[in-house]
């Protein structure tokens, strides 16, 4: 974490220093219960709880300072050593916006370089950071030392997520990986105005919170802020394959460069930028996507991912197209690329258990793209298996939501998928149509609830099965696939032998 004092911290903020103005906190957390000696524990209003309720806890776990909206006192009645301020995520905001400019001064003046990526889109943002960060930390800079590359935490990409990350940077950082989310018009700007991004990549722009944004046209709209962000010596990335993200093209002042799974938009592109591309894309017969990576006219070198899911081809391709434009070589983005498996839970996360069942927990989140995508993969992996799709609610989705759910479940009848069940009543409307499509008995079912669920697979499920879990975050099928990838474990015992419970 880059040193700031107390003093230096309320000045950056314009907030009202209460305590002593040479405090300087060594890190930063906005859960008291990830509170210790030296944290700056940021007093945050949550939707379920006021992190001012909490000061007294973190300050009992070793937190220093707080950043507050107002001021909080023990039980004796003195205020805690504090920052206070109209609003603390902002404030989180301004001191992670110095931060890096910090960062890129001093190495600046040490004549080393500093990279800034950020990525947005409507899927595959974790995933694409997890490579990228995979493929810097493969570099001969990027195994340096440990703190080189910095990249989010699972999917730390809001105005809370993204200042979180930048503290965990000090000046040995190389690399800072940004994951940007947005919920609305600005998220990105804001976002992007914090780190200053060197490169951007746009991944896809899908129908995922659409109902929050007021349809797909503004999300397209919002995730084109990152490119606008960039400076004329920045890249910007873009995905060749998705109409809306290919119109942002003239929205930016940057250098360009796409990425594409299609040959024929290689050749297109190829006079508009540098073009990384997938020759003879695949997927072998674990559902692991293969194909020669080609930058330019480079001559192409084989990619034999461990991610599991055609859809990871673009992702893949995005990772690679943002390290050429940070300088990695070829070779070694390729190596990276064939080595890395999932970094990111409940994320295509294959468990095989020992009683033969095979569980796809791809639970983290969900909508109506990686849904299609997820169920292909079903599909294709499933072939002389029975196969299990596990689905809950799409959220977000407004006005488009029954629609949206009416087309999965049309979906996962007519790709033979042998047993559907649908965990929810925000997902009812996939069951109906299902059930409209054709799929009668026994082969459809619908349950209330993750407990429900899990007792009517514990009962069904049979060696050789293979299951996939999906839907929202907020409906909390994750914790459902967890159950059932460990429902055949042994148990553990203790050194006696007998078993713990």
């Amino acid at each position: 974490m880059i040193e700031f004092s107390a003093a230096e911290i309320a000045r950056i903020t314009g907030g009202r220093l209460t305590g002593d103005p040479s405090l300087t906190p060594s890190h930063v957390t906005t859960d008291s219960r990830e509170a210790r000696a030296g944290s700056l524990y940021v007093a945050k209003p949550g939707e379920h709880a006021d992190g001012h309720s909490f000061v007294g806890q973190a300050f009992a776990a070793g937190a220093i300072l707080a950043l507050c909206e107002r001021e909080v006192t023990d039980d004796d009645g003195r205020v805690y050593p504090s920052i206070v301020v109209p609003d603390a995520v902002l404030a989180m905001g301004k001191l992670a916006k110095e931060a890096v400019r910090r960062i890129r001064e001093a190495r600046s003046a040490r004549g080393e370089a500093f990279t800034v990526v950020g990525i947005t889109g409507s899927a595959g943002k974790t995933t694409t950071k997890d490579l990228l960060a995979g493929i810097f930390r493969s570099t001969p800079e990027g195994s340096a030392a440990a703190a080189s590359t910095i990249a989010p935490q699972g999917s730390y990409n809001g105005e809370v997520g993204v200042p979180l990350t930048v503290f965990t940077a000090d000046e040995s950082t190389r690399y800072l990986v940004i994951e940007m989310g947005a919920t609305g018009i600005g998220h990105i700007q804001y976002l992007a105005d914090l780190v200053k991004p060197d490169i951007g990549v746009v991944l896809v722009v899908g129908t995922a919170h659409a109902g929050e944004f007021g349809g797909v046209e503004n999300i397209a709209k919002a995730k084109g802020e990152l490119v606008e962000a960039l400076a004329p010596e920045g890249t910007a990335v873009f995905n060749a394959d998705d109409p809306r993200v290919r119109a942002m093209e003239p929205r930016t002042r940057a250098q360009k460069a796409f990425f594409t799974a299609n040959p024929g938009t290689a050749v297109e592109y190829a006079a508009r930028g540098t073009v990384v591309a997938a020759l003879g894309a695949h997927t072998r017969e674990d559902g692991c996507p293969a194909f020669g990576l080609q930058i330019d006219d480079e001559p192409p070198v084989h990619v034999q991912s461990r991610l599991i899911g055609s859809h990871h081809t673009g992702n893949l391709l995005a990772a690679a197209a943002a390290a050429h434009a940070a300088g990695v070589p070829l070779g070694v983005i390729a190596a990276s690329l064939s080595s890395q498996g999932p970094a990111s839970r409940w994320r295509m996360e294959r468990t095989d258990r020992p009683d033969g069942v095979t569980v796809i927990n791809d639970a983290y989140n969900a909508n109506p793209e990686s849904m299609r995508a997820a169920l292909q993969t079903l599909a294709d992996l499933g072939r002389g298996r029975r196969t299990w799709a596990v689905l809950g609610a799409m959220l977000e989705l407004g006005d488009e939501s029954i629609a949206a759910h009416t087309a999965v479940g049309t979906l996962a009848v007519r790709l033979n998928i042998d047993r559907l069940v649908v965990v929810g009543r925000e997902a009812r409307p996939l069951y109906i149509s299902a059930v409209n499509e054709g799929s009668w008995g026994n082969e459809c079912s619908f349950v209330e609830d993750i407990d429900e669920a899990f007792a009517l697979l514990e009962r069904e499920l049979a060696p050789g099965d293979l299951v996939l879990v999906k839907s929202s975050n907020g409906v909390g099928l994750r914790h459902l696939g967890d159950r059932i990838a460990w429902a055949a474990q042994p148990q553990p015992t203790d050194p006696a032998g007998t078993e713990l419970t």
